[in-house]
């Protein structure tokens, strides 16, 4: 295992942040196009199932290490852009919800914030750890 792997999954949920914030975005611009779908982004139950269905997991790092929980291994977990075509608000057949959308754009840029603020962390660490301090 190397330094960084723990930092993966960190890297995967921005990316899936940034993922959403753009299709988020996209909704917003088509608000008045006639029959557009919004479309939304899954990571975090994704990233859930790769763990596995137990509350704690833990990684093998080992072939000879015994494995307990899920499998711990969501390092390839990648968001992924799914249409919202189950429901329309409009006459014109677009379902964008704007209130909805900002809520989303909301408390999408505290999860990116707070995934980086985790990454600065593991850095600040990191550097404590070469300086010595």
């Amino acid at each position: 295992m190397g330094m960084f792997d723990s930092l993966k999954g960190l890297e995967n949920g921005i990316a899936a942040s940034w993922l959403r914030n753009e299709t988020i975005l996209n909704n917003v611009a088509n608000n008045d196009t006639p029959d557009f779908k919004a479309s939304g982004v899954e990571f975090e139950e994704l990233y859930k199932q790769a763990l596995g269905d137990d509350d704690f997991q833990f990684k093998q790092t080992r072939e000879t290490h015994m494995p307990i929980g899920g499998t711990g291994d969501a390092d390839g977990v990648q968001g992924v852009v799914v249409p919202k075509a189950d429901t329309t608000y409009r006459m014109d057949g677009n379902n964008v919800d704007i209130d909805q959308e900002m809520t989303d754009f909301a408390k999408n840029v505290i999860y990116y914030n707070t995934l980086m603020r985790k990454i600065n962390g593991q850095f600040t660490q990191l550097r404590m750890a070469i300086k010595g301090q």
